[in-house]
């Protein structure tokens, strides 16, 4: 994102089948940084958990409630910035969770 905008270095699009699992994944993102001494600068959204927005300045991590992500489609909105891979084994874990998720909505 960097070359594009000067909101941060990377954005993490993520999203969770339901309220308390969009919460969940925010609460573990925190949970496991904290004790590194990573703290978001501000957190949105918590309460609601449709849509909640994370901002570590360089990296801001998006959690999505899944039908809000495919409304607000930001993948399309930046469709233009570079997309980093995720390396092995996230990648792997992220197709067949697709593919689970295609096959049993």
């Amino acid at each position: 994102m960097r070359e594009i905008t000067s909101i941060a270095d990377y954005f993490i699009i993520c999203s969770g089948r339901s309220d308390r699992q969009v919460q969940g994944i925010a609460q573990g993102i925190e949970g496991n940084l904290g004790p590194m001494g990573i703290h978001p600068l501000s957190v949105e959204g918590m309460s609601r958990g449709q849509w909640v927005l994370m901002d570590f300045a360089d990296v801001v991590v998006h959690i999505f409630y899944q039908p809000v992500r495919e409304f607000y489609d930001l993948e399309g909105l930046w469709h233009h910035a570079p997309r980093a891979e995720l390396p092995e084994p996230y990648s792997t874990l992220v197709n067949q969770f697709s593919i689970r998720t295609e096959r049993h909505p």
